[in-house]
């Protein structure tokens, strides 16, 4: 992967951060996206360039189409053509589905879904043309399984894997790959709010016995941008501890 250009949305903190840092770690220049958090965004680029890397920082809410696309262009403009896509940007607004308001619904669904789509669809052409490209998206157990309370997440986190396995038939032959990630439950500022009597529960639940770390996640994303999994394509890979096995 050395010398190529990846776009990380979400990349601040948690998983994307983790995803950044791998890829850099593994030769690529960074654009690391994010909404709200411009220190910290800046913070992960200040490690990858002390780590000899290359990383720029660029504000985009990717849930809006034109703020999406402008963010491709953005990183073409500073980085070059951008040949790895890892689609990470995410929130929750967890609650009963008979409560649940029509805000918190498209909210989450404009996020972790809309995002991908429009993320994707910025950058797809050049790939296609390029005749590379990797796009991965990161999904969810949640999208494979459900989870009582999170009826907006797990339908927009169920719908990239569907938007994933189109994509991929449509790209597969100009040498592009799109894949999915479903991460377990993984030790993020969103698992570490939850009470401890939950968190004992869930890990009985994981045949690994612990949480993963976004360093797990980040591993199998940097597998999957890689040459070596140029003939995997349309492919969910849970990163789950053994939880959905």
């Amino acid at each position: 992967m050395n010398g190529r250009t990846a776009l990380v949305t979400g990349a601040s903190r948690g998983i994307g951060r983790a995803v950044a840092l791998e890829l850099a770690r593994r030769g690529c220049r960074v654009a690391v996206n994010y909404r709200n958090s411009r220190p910290a965004a800046e913070e992960v680029c200040a490690v990858i360039r002390e780590n000899g890397g290359t990383a720029v920082p660029i504000e985009a809410d990717v849930s809006v189409r034109d703020q999406a696309f402008a963010l491709a262009e953005a990183a073409v403009r500073e980085l070059g053509p951008v040949e790895i896509l890892v689609n990470n940007a995410g929130v929750t607004k967890d609650g009963l589905l008979m409560r649940m308001k029509d805000s918190e619904w498209d909210d989450v669904l404009r996020t972790n879904l809309n995002s991908v789509f429009y993320c994707t669809q910025a950058v797809i052409r050049g790939m296609m043309k390029a005749r590379f490209g990797r796009i991965i998206a990161i999904s969810s157990v949640s999208g494979l399984v459900g989870n009582a309370g999170q009826a907006n997440y797990a339908a927009a986190k169920a719908g990239i894997l569907g938007f994933v396995k189109s994509a991929a038939r449509e790209a597969a032959s100009r040498g592009v790959t799109v894949n999915a990630l479903a991460p377990g439950y993984i030790d993020t500022d969103m698992t570490g709010a939850l009470p401890e009597e939950v968190k004992s529960g869930l890990i009985r639940s994981i045949p690994a016995g612990r949480y993963g770390l976004p360093h797990d996640v980040a591993c199998a994303a940097a597998f999957l941008a890689s040459d070596e999994a140029s003939y995997i394509t349309g492919q969910v890979l849970a990163v789950d501890g053994g939880m959905t096995m």
